[in-house]
C-alpha cells in the first residue's frame, strides 16, 4: 500500500484526491438542493418532512452519510495540503500580481472560498444536522420545517446564508471545470460544454439554497 500512499502524496495526486472528492460532494449537492427546495411546494412542509425523514432513517443513507463526512474532511485537508504546497514553491510573494491576466479572481482565492466555506459550513451544521441528529428536540410538534422557519426568522442568519451561498457559487464555478481538467477529460471540443454545465451548475445550486432563507424570512412560503 506504500505505492498509493505515495501516489497521493504526490502533486497530481493531491489534485486527483481533490478532484474525486469535488465531485462527489458535487454530485451530493443535488440530493440536498433538490430535497431542500420541496419547500417552495409551500404545503407547510409535509414534502420536506416526509424527505429528512427518510434520509434521516434510512440505513443506506446513514450509511452514506458517514462516507460523505469522510470525502469532506478528505477535501478540506487535501485542500490545506496544495494551498501549503503553493506557499512553499512561492515563499515570497512577487512584487507585482497581474493575475487577472491569466485567471478569474475567484481561481485564485479558492482557499478563502473554502475557509469561509468551512465557517458556514460548521454554522448549517450547528442549525440543522446538529439539531435532528444529536438533539431530542426533533418530534412530529416541531418538525425540522419549523426549525428552519425559527432559525431564518432572524435577518443576520440570513444575511450569514446568502453570504456563504455566493462563496458556495464562485468555489462551484471554478471546482467544477477544475474537477475534470484534474482527471484529464478536457479537450478543446469538450471543455467549453463543460465549463458553461459547471456555471449554470454553480448558479443554480448557490440560488437555489440562497432563495431558501430569504423566502422564509419575508414570508413567501408557510
Amino acid at each position: 500500500m506504500a505505492w498509493l500512499t505515495k501516489s497521493f502524496n504526490s502533486s497530481l495526486g493531491k489534485k486527483l484526491l481533490m478532484a474525486i472528492t469535488g465531485l462527489f460532494l458535487i454530485s451530493f449537492l443535488i440530493v440536498h438542493c433538490g430535497l431542500n427546495a420541496t419547500i417552495f411546494l409551500n404545503d407547510g412542509g409535509v414534502a420536506f418532512n416526509e424527505g429528512a425523514e427518510f434520509m434521516g432513517t434510512n440505513p443506506v443513507i446513514r450509511t452514506m452519510e458517514i462516507v460523505l463526512f469522510a470525502g469532506l474532511l478528505l477535501h478540506i485537508v487535501d485542500g490545506l495540503r496544495l494551498w501549503l504546497d503553493n506557499k512553499k514553491k512561492r515563499p515570497v510573494a512577487y512584487a507585482v500580481v497581474d493575475g487577472s491576466a491569466n485567471s478569474k479572481w475567484y481561481s485564485r482565492s479558492m482557499g478563502l472560498l473554502g475557509t469561509l466555506l468551512l465557517l458556514f459550513l460548521i454554522i448549517h451544521l450547528k442549525h440543522f444536522w446538529y439539531f435532528s441528529r444529536l438533539t431530542n428536540d426533533l418530534t412530529e410538534a416541531h418538525t425540522l420545517y419549523n426549525e428552519m422557519q425559527i432559525v431564518f426568522a432572524s435577518p443576520i442568519v440570513v444575511i450569514i446564508y446568502v453570504l456563504g451561498c455566493i462563496s458556495l457559487g464562485y468555489h462551484l464555478l471554478h471546482g467544477f471545470q477544475s474537477a475534470f481538467q484534474s482527471l484529464g477529460w478536457n479537450h478543446p471540443k469538450y471543455s467549453p460544454t463543460i465549463k458553461c454545465i459547471g456555471a449554470i451548475y454553480a448558479v443554480v445550486i448557490s440560488a437555489t439554497f440562497a432563495s431558501m432563507p430569504i423566502a422564509f424570512y419575508f414570508h413567501l412560503i408557510h
